[in-house]
Formats: structure tokens, sequence, C-alpha cells
């Protein structure tokens, strides 16, 4: 007997794996997905702008990736000694400008870079509101506090969203011919916008990204329904956290499990069972650290990292690795 309605996910035409370079950008929600796919050792470039949440500041931060464009100071601003980019998160803000600039410019060149090579990239909508900026009418990424007396509030439509994503499109196909691009609707609530315009922006979003999808004749956009997830398998409030906005670890921990069964190849999947006892063994904490049962623990797992390596080059256990020959090292020292 089933206890809630359970999502079918149409299976995609293809499948991710430890060697397709993935690159995911737009929500929070993407990040906490991506995140999961970066633990796992997986090769993923996550929001190289920060979290964005518009169709359009996504659109405008992965044709900056194309073009490789740089920023320049004219690009920043200061306010109350910290200098910030309209077009990038506050993560990558600062009090230095020049420290401020090169790191926007050099994380812009290695995810270039990035995108140009990736087989697959991850777009997630939180919001079809944006803010434009009056004084040079930019749509921004964040306002970063900016008084909202100097922005324009507006909802985008269906089709401003259709077009952006058509003509992007095309310019991303000329970078990187082979690139799938799978979207989603991130299922956190923008609750600033109130109930009744939160959930017409998840439908304008929701409707653009229909029409992408099921207008394009080949076989290079897929829709991956997390939003379609929370609303009907998991609709109760014990799936969010304490600000009922946001999806608690075991929302996150389901979703991510029914996006790896569907979106993650078998044999990716299998190597990730190793990978996770590996991270596992990492978090263990002996009670007596000076017993030879705790050295042959962690002789095993420098071998399994060793015999992991060998067989995966493309696995990255530099910190794993680092731990267990730094307690290995204290160990043999006492």
């Amino acid at each position: 007997m089933k206890f809630f309605t359970e999502v079918e996910i149409p299976a995609p035409p293809w499948k991710i794996d430890y060697q397709s370079g993935v690159m995911m950008m737009g929500s929070c929600f993407t990040e906490n997905i991506g995140q999961r796919l970066s633990d796992l050792k997986f090769n993923v470039d996550i929001n190289p702008f920060g979290i964005l949440y518009n169709p359009v500041s996504v659109a405008n931060s992965i044709s900056t990736l194309i073009q490789s464009k740089k920023i320049t100071a004219d690009d920043l601003f200061p306010d109350q000694g910290i200098w910030n980019s309209f077009s990038h998160h506050s993560r990558f803000s600062g009090p230095d400008r020049d420290q401020v600039l090169a790191d926007i410019n050099q994380r812009i060149a290695d995810s270039s870079s990035f995108l140009k090579n990736a087989s697959y990239l991850f777009i997630t909508f939180g919001t079809a509101w944006v803010y434009e900026y009056i004084q040079t009418r930019q749509v921004v990424s964040n306002c970063h506090k900016v008084p909202a007396r100097e922005f324009r509030r507006y909802r985008l439509t269906t089709d401003e969203i259709v077009r952006n994503f058509n003509e992007l499109h095309a310019g991303l196909l000329k970078f990187n011919p082979n690139i799938k691009i799978v979207f989603t609707v991130s299922p956190i609530r923008h609750w600033k916008d109130g109930a009744i315009e939160n959930q017409r922006s998840k439908s304008t979003l929701l409707l653009a990204i229909d029409q992408l999808v099921s207008s394009t004749p080949n076989e290079n956009f897929y829709y991956f329904p997390s939003y379609e997830i929370i609303m009907d398998e998991l609709r109760d409030y014990r799936y969010y956290a304490s600000d009922m906005l946001h999806l608690s670890d075991v929302a996150i921990d389901h979703i991510y499990s029914k996006f790896s069964k569907i979106m993650i190849s078998d044999d990716s999947l299998k190597l990730a069972e190793d990978v996770v006892k590996i991270l596992k063994a990492a978090m263990h904490r002996p009670l007596i650290s000076a017993s030879e049962e705790y050295r042959s623990f962690l002789l095993y797992n420098l071998r399994q990292i060793d015999r992991l390596t060998e067989n995966f080059p493309f696995l990255n256990f530099k910190i794993e690795r680092t731990y267990f020959q730094d307690r290995l090292l204290l160990y043999e020292k006492k």
C-alpha cells in the first residue's frame, strides 16, 4: 500500500558518469545537489558566479563564460568598505578591489574552460521575478542590500524566458556542440514575494521550461522534476528546515536519491558506493587511537585509496589520503 503519490520521472536519453564534466548553475538548490556530487568526487563546477535565482541572470552568466569575458573595475561598486559585483553573489565581495577583480576573473576563466569541455549543464531556476538596476537598466544577480528604490522589480513572462534561452542555446552549441542541458525548478519558495506571487512565479518558470524542452527537436534539453517531488511526494512541513522555506537534509536526501537513480549510470553508482566507504572512514573517530587495530584501519584505507585511484585515476582523494597519512604519522610517533 502506498502512503504518498510518487512522481513518475521519464528516463533521460543519457546518463552522467564520473568522467562527465558537469556544470551546475542557479539557486541554492543547485548547490545542495551539486555538493552531493562534489562530495562523491564527481567532476563538477558549482555556481561560478555564486547563487543565481532568475533566468536572466543565469543566461547572462552563461554568456559571460562563453565569451570568457573579463570583469573590469567599472563593473564593481563600493558599499561600506566592501566591493561588490551586481553579477555575482556576495561570496565574491571583499575589501580589496583588485583582489575581488582577480578572484572573479580567475573563476570566469577556469569555468569557461570547464564549460567548453563539459558534458552537462544543470540549470535551476528559483524565481521569475527580477530586479533591474535603474541607473544601468541591468538585471542584477544580487542587489547587495542596495536600496530598493534604485531598482525596478518585475516578473518575467514565459515568452521572455524562452526567447532568452533559445538565443543562448544557439551560442552555447557553437561553444560546446556536445553539451546537454538539464533544467529544474527549485522547490524552495520565495516567500518575500507572497504565497500567490510565488506560485505565479514558479508556474511561469515551469511553463517556460516546458516550451524549451518540448520545442527542441534533438535531445539536448531535459527536465528533472525536483519541484514536483517536494510538492507531491513530500507535502509535509517536517521536510523543511526551521524557517519553513528551505529544505531539510531528509528532503535533500530524498531528491538526491531519485536524482541519482535516474540520472547517474549504474557503473558510477557502484563506484560511488566505494567512494562513500572512504569518506565515512575519514570521518571515523576511534576510542583508542593508539591501538594496533586503528593502525590497521588507517593502512587499509590508504590501500583502498591506492586501489581506487589506480583503477580510476580521475578520482581525487587528496584530502582523505592526507588525513589517513597524518593520523598514521601521529600513531608512529607514539
